[in-house]
C-alpha cells in the first residue's frame, strides 16, 4: 500500500528538483501557497501499481523521482506498454472520472500528488496554470507521434538507439551541452519490458543492445547501468535527422 513520506518533502517549492519542468513550473508564490494546501507526497516501491485502469481518479501529479509505465488490457487479457514516465511528467487527467491506463512503478517512485476536486478549481481560474498543463499535454501529444514513427518504420537497431536516446534525454535535460562527455544513466525497463514496448522480442532486443555495446557506441554493466561515450554516435543509430 502506497504511503504519505513527509520526510521526502522538499523544504520548499524552490527546491524541488522538478520544479522548472513540472505542471507548477509558472506559478506563483501565493498559487503555490495554495496548492500545498492539498499537495501530498506518496512513495511507490518497483513493481507496485500507482493507479488501475477503470479508478476513480481522486489525485493527479508529477513524478519527482523515478519511473512508471503505462499500461493498457485488451478484452482478451494482453497487455500493451503505451508509455514511460519520468521526473517531471505528470499523471492523471483533470476532468476526467476514472483512468483509461494502468499507472505502474517500475523503479521506486516519488510523487507530488494534488487532490483532483481543488486542483480543478485552481486550474479553472488560474490561467498559466491551465496553459502549462496544455503545453505539456502537446509535447505528450508530440511524443506520441514520434513513437508510431518509430514502432511502424525504424528498424530494431534504430528502436532501442531510439529509446536510450529518450531515456538520456530526460535524465540529463542538458544532454546538448554534454555532447563532450559520457553521459551515463540506468535503465528503467528489463530487455523484457523493453521488447514489449518496441513491438520486438526478446531476443532481438539482447542482440541489438549486444551489438551497440561490441562497437563502442554504448558500455553496460549489470546489464542496467548504460554509457554513452559519445551521444552523437548514438544519435546516428536513431534514423532520425540531427543536427551536427
Amino acid at each position: 500500500m502506497s504511503q504519505q513520506t513527509p520526510d521526502i518533502r522538499p523544504k520548499t517549492c524552490d527546491t524541488c528538483p522538478i520544479r522548472a519542468r513540472a505542471v507548477c513550473a509558472h506559478c506563483n508564490g501565493s498559487e503555490l501557497e495554495e496548492l500545498d494546501q492539498f499537495k501530498y507526497y506518496r512513495t511507490y516501491e518497483a513493481g507496485q501499481p500507482i493507479i488501475f485502469a477503470g479508478d476513480k481518479l481522486e489525485f493527479v501529479g508529477s513524478i519527482i523521482k523515478g519511473v512508471a509505465t503505462l499500461t493498457q488490457t485488451m478484452e482478451d487479457g494482453r497487455t500493451q506498454m503505451t508509455g514511460l514516465l519520468l521526473p517531471s511528467d505528470f499523471v492523471g487527467r483533470p476532468g476526467r472520472e476514472t483512468s483509461l491506463y494502468d499507472v505502474t512503478a517500475t523503479t521506486d517512485v516519488v510523487m507530488c500528488c494534488f487532490r483532483l476536486a481543488p486542483f480543478e478549481a485552481l486550474l479553472a481560474r488560474t490561467p498559466h496554470l491551465s496553459q502549462r498543463l496544455l503545453e505539456m499535454t502537446l509535447d505528450e501529444l508530440d511524443s506520441a507521434r514520434e513513437w508510431l514513427l518509430l514502432l511502424g518504420r525504424k528498424t530494431a537497431r534504430e528502436k532501442i538507439a531510439s529509446l536510450l536516446t529518450f531515456i538520456s534525454k530526460r535524465q540529463h535535460e542538458q544532454t546538448a551541452d554534454l555532447l563532450d562527455l559520457d553521459i551515463c544513466f540506468d535503465l528503467p525497463l528489463t530487455r523484457e519490458s523493453m521488447a514489449d514496448y518496441l513491438g520486438l522480442t526478446l531476443e532481438t532486443v539482447s542482440r541489438q543492445i549486444s551489438a551497440l555495446k561490441r562497437e563502442g557506441i554504448i558500455t553496460l554493466e549489470k546489464n542496467r547501468s548504460v554509457t554513452v561515450p559519445d551521444i552523437t554516435k548514438l544519435y546516428q543509430e536513431t534514423g532520425d535527422d540531427y543536427a551536427a
